[in-house]
Order: C-alpha cells, then sequence, then structure tokens
C-alpha cells in the first residue's frame, strides 16, 4: 500500500462511520422510547423520559404504545381515546410552523380497529380537545401536524379546552420561555363529561368516550438537563386534574392542583418511575406552592 493511499483508506472509514451513526440516530427518533442514561443528552426524543406509567405495549389493546418522534401515547381501543400522553417541552420543539388544523385518524392505528375520524365530533357540543398541544410542536409543519393525529385528541367541553386547560397550557410555555425544560405528561380518566350540549358518556355510537376528567403533570427542569436523574427533591412538580365540564372554566387551573400520589390513586398507574424512589417519595407527596 502507498503513503498516498492511506489517508484515502481513513476517509473512506470516516464516511462509513458518519452514515451509520446517523442511521442509529434516524433509527432512534422512529423506534421504541429510549430510557435516558446519566450524561446523555438525548434531546428531541425522550419524551417518555420519566417512565412508562401504565407500562404500555403493543400487546395489549387498551394500553397499546404509540411512539413518534413528536409525542408518546397509550391507547385505548375501547375507549378510543388516549389513556395518557408524555412529551418533553424544550425550545428544540419550539419555532413558527403554522398551525395545521389537520385533524385525522391515526395511521397507526393497527388494521380491524376502529379509528376515530374528525367527523366524529361534529355537532356533538364538545372540542377536539389536544393533550399534547399543538403550540407545544411547531418547530416543523410534520412535528405541527402530528399533535393533530386523533389518538392524541379527546372529548372536551369547549370552556374547558379554551379557557382553563389553554390556561395551563400557556403556563408551560411561559416556563419554558423563563429557562426550564418541562416533562408533561397528559390523560383523560373516567366517563361522562358536560359539553356545550349537556351531559355525554360518549360519541360516534360508542365508539368514542366523553372522558370525566383531564388531568396532567408538569416536571421543570432546567434548560438543557439531560436526563431524569437531574430531579431532585426540590424539583418543581405540578398536577392538577380538571372536571371535563364547562363551569370547570369558572376557576383558574390553580384551583384544581392535587398531588402525583392522588393522580396515581386515581389512574392507577406509576408516574416518574424512571426517578430515584426516595426522591419520587417526596416530590410525588407534594401540592404545587406556585414557586417561580
Amino acid at each position: 500500500m502507498s503513503a498516498k493511499s492511506i489517508p484515502m483508506v481513513y476517509q473512506l472509514r470516516s464516511i462509513f462511520l458518519a452514515v451509520s451513526l446517523g442511521l442509529l440516530i434516524t433509527g432512534c427518533r422512529v423506534g421504541r422510547p429510549i430510557t435516558p442514561v446519566s450524561g446523555t443528552s438525548l434531546n428531541r426524543v425522550d419524551n417518555l423520559a420519566l417512565g412508562n406509567p401504565s407500562q404500555a405495549s403493543v400487546s395489549d389493546p387498551n394500553n397499546y404504545l404509540i411512539s413518534r418522534p413528536q409525542y408518546v401515547l397509550s391507547y385505548n381501543r375501547s375507549r378510543g381515546i388516549a389513556n395518557w400522553v408524555s412529551w418533553r417541552l424544550s425550545p428544540s420543539w419550539k419555532g413558527d410552523s403554522r398551525r395545521t388544523n389537520d385533524f385525522r385518524p391515526d395511521p397507526l392505528i393497527p388494521a380491524g380497529w376502529y379509528a376515530v375520524r374528525t367527523g366524529d365530533y361534529t355537532n356533538t357540543g364538545f372540542d377536539r380537545g389536544h393533550l399534547c398541544p399543538s403550540d407545544d410542536r411547531d418547530a416543523t409543519p410534520e412535528d405541527n401536524a402530528a399533535t393533530f393525529l386523533l389518538t392524541n385528541i379527546v372529548p372536551q367541553a369547549p370552556r374547558h379546552n379554551r379557557e382553563v386547560w389553554k390556561a395551563l397550557e400557556d403556563y408551560e410555555r411561559q416556563l419554558m420561555s423563563n429557562g426550564n425544560d418541562v416533562y408533561i405528561i397528559a390523560g383523560a380518566s373516567g366517563t361522562g363529561g358536560t359539553g356545550q350540549n349537556g351531559f355525554a358518556t360518549a360519541l360516534a355510537n360508542g365508539k368514542l368516550t366523553v372522558p370525566a376528567t383531564l388531568w396532567k403533570i408538569l416536571v421543570v427542569v432546567p434548560a438543557g438537563s439531560d436526563n431524569t436523574f437531574q430531579i431532585t427533591a426540590n424539583t418543581r412538580v405540578i398536577a392538577v386534574t380538571i372536571p371535563n365540564t364547562q363551569t370547570a372554566a369558572d376557576k383558574t387551573w390553580q384551583a384544581y392542583l392535587t398531588s402525583i400520589d392522588a393522580l396515581e390513586t386515581l389512574t392507577g398507574y406509576d408516574f416518574l418511575s424512571n426517578v430515584p424512589t426516595d426522591v419520587q417519595q417526596l416530590i410525588e407527596l407534594r401540592i404545587d406552592g406556585g414557586n417561580s
């Protein structure tokens, strides 16, 4: 081998390694959620960093795991809505892409299952309410469009959606603007809500459950924190549970503060399972005091 050929070999090896690394990173974005490793930054793909609250998997139709780059969720076939949706709000997800309003069935729903359609909400008196908000995912048109898949949507009382729930969503983004990243889990529980046309338990001839409450957990960490092991006994956590009614909007979201322990009792889920147990026990017991 000549002396001139050696640099070319190294160049080819470098190209091969770069291509291989690129394929691995791409695979991470579309594959199963990744559990954070201390010292490893997962950036935009750590939407399940706090843990899988219900141990959702692709083998359980009523606790069916759907993972995409924008968020991870547990879907309930019998209810036609998500049990929960988990995502991370950080500046890497924010941009100036317009709201797509492209409500549509989720292509990841298995063949043979009923896929909720946007028309199932028409004239029902309930909004198509986001769990992961549109404004949390506007870095690209593709990111924003993902929030309009109907597995991320639940029947929500209009005032609940547009007033008290929206105020909480706005506060999440305010926390981010103030220099934090926010890990968020939101879900729907129970059956029966009161929309613009009165009380209902289901839409679409029983295929789409109207939840009784919507709940949410926010875990606030310094911007750029690499993983859940940054969470300490002093980490701020905010938990709420808000009845799915028009009159819920007569109060601010702060009136519905609760503890993560109380939400675990309500849902049967194990939240923050990736956080060390001693830290969990302290922060899950607290009700937020409104510190900035």
